[in-house]
C-alpha cells in the first residue's frame, strides 16, 4: 500500500459512475463469473484501493479489467487502473505520466503479459458488440521520450538482470485462457505464413473482416510465449508477436479505432525489441507516426519518427530508411514545410536506389516497392499542395507512375493513389482528370473495409466545392454523399 491515491483508478471510476458499494458488489460477481466465488469484496476495501494505492491480490486487477473495459467500451488493462505489482529494482517510472504515458516502457517481463492481456480485453469487446473507442491518445513527444533508453539498450543485456517474477508465465487476464505448451519450428512456420496471409487480405480489403481474427491469433501466441522455448525459437515467436501486433493496430486503424491501434503499435515495438530485432521496432513506431499523420498531428508523428529511425539499430537497410524518410516527408508536408519535405523525398530516393538487394528485405518490408516509395511521393506532394499550389503537378507525376505499377492486388493502396490523383488535379485546376480519378475510387471503396480511405475521400471531396457549378462534379458530389457509410454521413459536407 503506498498511502496515496491511485489516481490512474480514481479518473477511471469517475468516467464509470460508479459508487464504491456498487463496484464491490461488481466485484464479487464478475470475479464469481470467472471463477473465484470465494472473492468478498466490500465498500472499505474499494475505497482503500481508491484513496490509499493499496493494490489488491490477484483475481481482483483482472476482474477490476473485465469490468471497467465493458463499462466503458474500450480496453482497460491492469496497467491503465494502476494495479500492477513492481517487482524489479531499478528507476523507470511505472505509474504513467504526462512524459510516460501508461506506463512505457514497460519492464521486459510484462510484455507477454500485457499482450495477453490487451488483446483479451480487446476480443471480449468484440464478443459484446462494444465500440472500443474513447481512449485518449499518448502524445508523440511523450512515447518517444519514454521509449528512447530501452529502446537504444540491448536485450540480452536486460535478460541477464534479475527477475522477480516469472514473466513466462503470466496469467492472462480475459476470459480467455491458453495452456502454455512447448511448440517447434514447424508450428511457428505456420504461424509465420499465417501472418502472411492476414497482411495480403488487409492490402487488399482493408482492416475490418480480419481484424478479429488477428487479434485473436496475436492472444494465442501470447500464449505460447508463456512457455520458455529454446532462444532461436523463442526470437522468431517474439518476431510473428510483433508482425501480428503492427497488423493489429493498422487493422485498428483503419476503422478508427486509434487509442487501441497505438497501443498495439506500442506492443509491436515491445515485442520486436524482445526477439532482437530493433529495425522491426523502428518500423512498428513508423505506423504509430502515419497514424498521427492521419489525425492531424504531425509534429506528434516527427517526434516518433525521430525515435523510429535513431531505435532501429545498424542493420537496417536502406530500403527501410527510405521508407521511414517518406514518412517523414509526409509529416512535414502536413506542416507547409515545402523545403524539408522535398529533401527528405530526395534522401528517400538516393537510399532506395542504392539498396543492391543482395540482403532479402524482412518479410514487412516486402511490401514496400518502386509503387510505394512512388505513392508516398505522390501523397506527399498532395499533402503540401493544400499550402503550396505548385506542388499538385508534382503530385500528379507521381501518383501516375505508382498507379502504372499497381498490378498486385493491394487495391486499399490503389485506391489511396487514385485520391492522391483526384485531389491534385482539383487543386491543379483539372476537373474533368480529377472527375475520372475520383470515379475510379468510388468504384472500389464498397468492396473495401477500410474507414481511411473514406477519411480520405472526405479531404478530397472539400475541394470539389469550388466546382460545384459543373453539372459533372455535381453529380459526383451527390453520388460521394450516398456512398458514405452512414455512421458517416455527416463528413461530406460544404
Amino acid at each position: 500500500m503506498s498511502g496515496q491515491p491511485n489516481t490512474r483508478l480514481t479518473d477511471l471510476f469517475g468516467l464509470a459512475g460508479w459508487s464504491k458499494g456498487e463496484l464491490a458488489r461488481l466485484v464479487n460477481r464478475q470475479a464469481a463469473a470467472m471463477g473465484h466465488p470465494q472473492l468478498a469484496t466490500d465498500t472499505s476495501r474499494v475505497r482503500r484501493w481508491i484513496d490509499m494505492g493499496e493494490i489488491p491480490r490477484d483475481p481482483v486487477p483482472r476482474v477490476l479489467a473485465a469490468l471497467f473495459t465493458e463499462r466503458l467500451g474500450r480496453v482497460v488493462t491492469i496497467e491503465d487502473l494502476g494495479l500492477v505489482r513492481h517487482g524489479r529494482a531499478g528507476k523507470r517510472p511505472r505509474d504513467g505520466s504526462a512524459e510516460h504515458p501508461d506506463g512505457v516502457p514497460w519492464a521486459p517481463e510484462r510484455t507477454a503479459a500485457v499482450l495477453t492481456e490487451f488483446t483479451g480485453m480487446d476480443l471480449m469487446l468484440n464478443r459484446r458488440g462494444l465500440v472500443g473507442a474513447g481512449a485518449v491518445l499518448a502524445a508523440g513527444s511523450a512515447l518517444s521520450s519514454a521509449m528512447y533508453d530501452w529502446l537504444h539498450t540491448d536485450p540480452a543485456l536486460t535478460a541477464d538482470a534479475p527477475q522477480f517474477d516469472d514473466p513466462l508465465h503470466a496469467d492472462p487476464a480475459g476470459f480467455d485462457r491458453y495452456e502454455a505448451a512447448p511448440i517447434g519450428s514447424q508450428e511457428i512456420e505456420e504461424l509465420e505464413r499465417s501472418v502472411e496471409v492476414f497482411r495480403a487480405w488487409d492490402a487488399a480489403r482493408g482492416g475490418g473482416l480480419q481484424r478479429k481474427a488477428v487479434v485473436g491469433q496475436l492472444n494465442e501466441v501470447g500464449g505460447m510465449l508463456a512457455y520458455r522455448h529454446p532462444d532461436h525459437l523463442q526470437r522468431r515467436l517474439w518476431g510473428v508477436a510483433a508482425n501480428l501486433a503492427v497488423l493489429a493496430g493498422w487493422m485498428s486503424h483503419d476503422v478508427g479505432l486509434e487509442p487501441t491501434a497505438q497501443k498495439y503499435f506500442v506492443i509491436a515495438a515491445h515485442a520486436a525489441r524482445e526477439g532482437g530485432d530493433r529495425p522491426r521496432a523502428g518500423e512498428a513506431l513508423s505506423r504509430a507516426a502515419r497514424q498521427m499523420v492521419h489525425l492531424g498531428r504531425p509534429d506528434d508523428a516527427l517526434d516518433l519518427m525521430k525515435l523510429a529511425q535513431s531505435g532501429s539499430g545498424e542493420q537496417v537497410l536502406p530500403r527501410t530508411r527510405a521508407m521511414l524518410h517518406t514518412i517523414e516527408a509526409w509529416a512535414q508536408a502536413s506542416m507547409g514545410k515545402g523545403q524539408a519535405m522535398r529533401r527528405t523525398l530526395g534522401q528517400a530516393e538516393d537510399l532506395f536506389v542504392s539498396d543492391k538487394g543482395d540482403v532479402p528485405p524482412p518479410s514487412w518490408m516486402q511490401t514496400f516497392k518502386e509503387e510505394d516509395l512512388y505513392g508516398m511521393q505522390a501523397l506527399a506532394y498532395r499533402t503540401l499542395a493544400e499550402h503550396e499550389p505548385g506542388a499538385a503537378v508534382h503530385a500528379q507525376h507521381y501518383a501516375e507512375k505508382a498507379l502504372a505499377l499497381r498490378t498486385d492486388g493491394r487495391e486499399r493502396s490503389k485506391i489511396f493513389d487514385h485520391l492522391s490523383m483526384a485531389s491534385a488535379c482539383f487543386i491543379a485546376d483539372d476537373p474533368e482528370q480529377a472527375d475520372r480519378y475520383a470515379r475510379l475510387a468510388l468504384m472500389a471503396m464498397g468492396s473495401n473495409s477500410s474507414r481511411r480511405t473514406w477519411d480520405r475521400l472526405g479531404q478530397m471531396y472539400r475541394l470539389t466545392a469550388e466546382y460545384s457549378g459543373y453539372p459533372r462534379i455535381n453529380e459526383l458530389r451527390e453520388e460521394i454523399r450516398q456512398a458514405l457509410p452512414k455512421t458517416r454521413g455527416n463528413s461530406a459536407r460544404t
